[in-house]
């Protein structure tokens, strides 16, 4: 039978990026999973990658990207499976196999940018990936704002109806994790939006009212619904050791984006793994001014890099740490996009090119020195 009946590849004269060196050598897929890394003879009928890197397939745990497609510019709202599967294809070609599409449940009409899209999005995706057309694996992660009126709610019925794998516990409110003081939560709705400051004193007045009433009960009621679903939580914008206790205590096992080397310290040593921003990476640090991701990697306290906004920073990142920061090899930054935030989110069968993992594989050529996803397989079908 011929190699497109049987699901049979050999991908060959290849650097091989495992989970801990690299080999140069082939690779062999066969029914969507890799069935032998060898440097031996190569097989007849072998696909040269011409001394290109071959990479597991990325695993991004946290982007919002898909939102952007959904609304690309102010009062403009875009067909939601359309948004969808531009979004897939940009996910793709950045060489990510396995997407955590992040979903607002934000439900506060009332106050700029806390509208959120979660169902709608949810639908489209169920569209999509009812029709085979979909090029990564996306899953479903809820990006929950506690100091709002009917998060609880609003997340039990999307998790009674879909897989949700993933929830961040998300607190937005002036004064608090990322905006530290009021005037910077000001500045940044203010250039974000174009409001006015009298817009902007109901909304700081109101997100306050919320955070007061409603920050700790909602928490605790998010908590209690991730664990007996088995839905991993996700702590967001740590700054304090007070901010890493309530994480540990809850059960977190992901800091995404610490806002302070502290809480990405303390995070580390209670074992929850630690997420920055690949942007944060390629641009040499925040652009808010926090904790950068480069200092975290020399500290060895960053665990897991996230696309967040932009899909190709994903590969860039680890490239770019490595050049960056010799002490650190290839293999060890490939983990952060690879193998680390795959375990994180208990999905065992992908994230390292081993012997029975999935064959999500990218192939990585380097222009200059900006990596560059040549193609890429989902369980060994091309996808870009």
């Amino acid at each position: 039978m011929s190699q497109a009946k049987t699901g049979e590849q050999v991908f060959a004269n290849a650097r091989i990026v495992l989970a801990d060196s690299i080999l140069e050598g082939h690779v062999h897929v066969a029914d969507r999973v890799l069935r032998a890394v060898d440097t031996g003879t190569v097989p007849a009928g072998a696909i040269d990658l011409e001394g290109d890197y071959l990479l597991p397939g990325l695993v991004e745990l946290h982007t919002d990207h898909v939102e952007g497609h959904l609304a690309p510019r102010p009062k403009v709202r875009w067909n939601a499976v359309s948004a969808v599967l531009a979004h897939d294809a940009q996910i793709a070609a950045s060489g990510i196999t396995t997407v955590f599409d992040s979903l607002r449940v934000w439900p506060d009409k009332k106050a700029v940018g806390m509208d959120g899209d979660a169902p709608i999005l949810l639908e489209a995706l169920a569209t999509a990936r009812a029709s085979g057309v979909l090029r990564a694996d996306h899953l479903v992660h809820l990006r929950c704002e506690v100091a709002t009126d009917s998060v609880v709610e609003d997340a039990a019925a999307i998790v009674a109806g879909h897989d949700v794998r993933l929830i961040s516990l998300m607190d937005h409110t002036p004064g608090q994790r990322q905006f530290s003081c009021t005037e910077q939560f000001r500045a940044y709705y203010k250039k974000k939006s174009g409001i006015t400051d009298e817009e902007l004193d109901v909304i700081v007045a109101t997100r306050l009212d919320y955070h007061e009433r409603l920050a700790r009960p909602n928490r605790q009621g998010l908590v209690a619904l991730a664990h007996p679903n088995r839905i991993v939580l996700a702590s967001h914008d740590d700054a304090t050791p007070e901010h890493v206790a309530e994480a540990i205590g809850d059960g977190v096992a992901i800091a995404e984006f610490p806002t302070t080397v502290e809480a990405a310290r303390l995070s580390h040593e209670a074992g929850i793994r630690v997420l920055m921003g690949a942007p944060n990476m390629v641009r040499g640090g925040s652009h808010t001014g926090n904790a950068s991701a480069e200092q975290l990697a020399r500290l060895g306290l960053l665990d897991i890099l996230s696309s967040d906004y932009v899909p190709a920073s994903l590969l860039w990142a680890p490239f770019d740490l490595v050049r960056r920061a010799p002490e650190i090899s290839l293999p060890e930054a490939v983990r952060m996009v690879t193998k680390n935030p795959a375990d994180a989110a208990s999905l065992t069968d992908r994230g390292e090119i081993a012997v029975g993992k999935r064959a999500d594989l990218v192939r990585v050529a380097l222009a200059g020195d900006i990596p560059v996803a040549r193609a890429v397989w989902r369980q060994g079908e091309r996808v870009a």
